[in-house]
């Protein structure tokens, strides 16, 4: 089974009832004011039907407002860089990058708005906490979207009530396929440089650009 960092990173965004509405406050209060993080990351995605899954395992750097480098080196490398001008998906092993605007992937649904601050965490889902004694020191959340969609039904958040961040995100979709990723040796970081979020197609990389002549329109 092989998807691309675009085609797996769903949204996560909540609502808040009254239990765990601290945590959650302070969860959002919290991204917020990030100037920006650094972490690795595992990631486990699961097909319900194949029974078919897929280990990945990188490293995400976030910097305010909408500049993201998530990079997979395992199990094959995978640059999903999104800059000021355009988001690229580059393909290291397939000598391939994909170019679309950054409106394009920024304001869609996926876990790339909840990695930039940009989700809500009042207004779309409803939040139940549960016990996980296995995630020991981190507080989980049941997510129960109020208007589901296929790509989200249900998600799961672990919360490091130390640092009011989400160490663990797990998402299943209508046809029960689950992303789960998990963040480890976060750090936040407030001077991150621009140019770690630019990228320029290597000689010989075949490029797919995938917007309009304004550079922000998909192409037809």
């Amino acid at each position: 089974m092989k998807k691309t960092i675009l085609a797996c990173l769903l949204v996560a965004v909540w609502a808040v009832p009254a239990r765990g509405a601290d945590l959650v406050d302070a969860v959002q209060k919290k991204y917020e004011s990030l100037s920006g993080f650094k972490t690795e990351f595992t990631q486990d995605l699961k097909n319900s039907a194949s029974g078919e899954g897929e280990m990945r395992s990188g490293s995400i750097t976030f910097k305010k407002p909408n500049l993201v480098r998530w990079e997979t080196v395992k199990p094959e490398k995978e640059l999903l860089l999104v800059g000021k001008e355009a988001v690229w998906d580059y393909f290291e092993d397939d000598r391939e990058a994909f170019r679309y605007p950054v409106e394009e992937i920024i304001n869609s649904k996926t876990m790339l708005k909840f990695l930039t601050g940009k989700a809500n965490l009042r207004e779309d889902f409803h939040v139940f906490e549960e016990p996980d004694a296995a995630e020991a020191g981190l507080v989980r959340f049941k997510l129960v979207p109020k208007e589901p969609e296929p790509g989200l039904v249900m998600a799961h958040v672990w919360v490091d009530p130390a640092t009011q961040m989400i160490m663990r995100l797990s998402i299943q979709d209508f046809y029960a396929n689950t992303n789960d990723l998990t963040l480890k040796n976060l750090k936040v970081e407030a001077n991150l440089p621009d140019s770690l979020f630019s990228f320029t197609p290597p000689q010989g990389v075949a490029v797919h650009d995938n917007t309009g002549p304004d550079g922000r329109t998909l192409s037809k």
